[in-house]
């Protein structure tokens, strides 16, 4: 029987870098038996690995192997993640993809917002089975963000509207200059999408407040992937797809287990 994955390297860190939380803690689950892919987890900006855990549960207990990492800077406090630059967050990404490779072949990925960036940064550098991106994005709503250059040097955090009563989920504050990283992370990404040719499915919804839901249609049409598949839903499904606050949440996950369940090889008969 194959030793199991370890993350104990990835939770020392963590713990080193200042997350006191569990739940923003990077975690590993594995099933009884190993028959299937495996799925590396990536959250969105200001949020934590606790974000992806009611998604990495059902995908577990559909029998793959799952990975939640820790972007740096997220899980510990606003003023740790203003010093962080997107790289670091890919290399985060990075490091839990050769983690899982090396006990799986197939490995999928499932990203939220700006999880689903890094996602595609990742596709560009790596094989991936197939990703499943949740409100991906090339421009955000905020009528501020194209100043955002400027405007980090004046002021240094901005209010999460969203994070009203989910003081564990995300921050309170969101630092504009990791804003500002998040503008260099889409200038890249955009640049990337003809080249990345991973089975894709892109779902977005109508009551995002927080991205232009236009621009990760954009991302749908000018990827290069061959399989590709693309779901919006309606006014009453917020940004945020993969925890209970959508209420639309157990669709998502649904799409999202067939779209990652029918790239899978079948078993042969008997």
């Amino acid at each position: 029987m194959p030793t199991p994955l370890s993350i104990d390297g990835e939770l020392e860190l963590a713990r080193r870098q200042g997350v006191r939380h569990p739940a923003q803690l990077p975690f590993l689950l594995e099933p009884e038996m190993v028959r299937k892919g495996a799925v590396l987890l990536v959250h969105g900006f200001s949020a934590g690995p606790a974000e992806m855990k009611l998604f990495g549960q059902a995908l577990a207990a559909a029998g793959f192997t799952v990975l939640a990492v820790r972007l740096p800077g997220h899980g510990t406090s606003p003023g740790d993640l203003a010093t962080r630059r997107w790289e670091e967050w890919l290399e985060a990404v990075i490091d839990g993809y050769r983690l899982l490779s090396e006990r799986h072949e197939r490995i999928y990925g499932l990203g939220m917002s700006t999880g689903a960036l890094l996602l595609l940064a990742l596709a560009a550098r790596k094989e991936l089975a197939g990703m499943v991106l949740l409100s991906p994005y090339l421009r955000v709503r905020h009528p501020l963000a194209p100043l955002v250059g400027m405007l980090r040097f004046v002021k240094k955090y901005q209010r999460n509207p969203n994070a009203e009563g989910m003081e564990g989920l995300y921050y309170q504050n969101r630092p504009l200059q990791g804003v500002f990283e998040l503008r260099q992370l889409t200038r890249r990404v955009e640049g990337m999408l003809p080249e990345i040719t991973a089975p894709a499915l892109v779902v977005g919804a109508e009551g995002d407040e927080t991205t232009d839901i236009e621009s990760g249609l954009e991302i749908f049409r000018r990827l290069g992937s061959r399989r590709k598949e693309y779901h919006r839903y309606g006014p009453e499904v917020p940004h945020v797809l993969c925890t209970e606050e959508n209420p639309r949440w157990r669709e998502v996950l649904e799409l999202t287990g067939a779209f990652i369940g029918s790239l899978e090889p079948r078993e042969p008969a008997g």
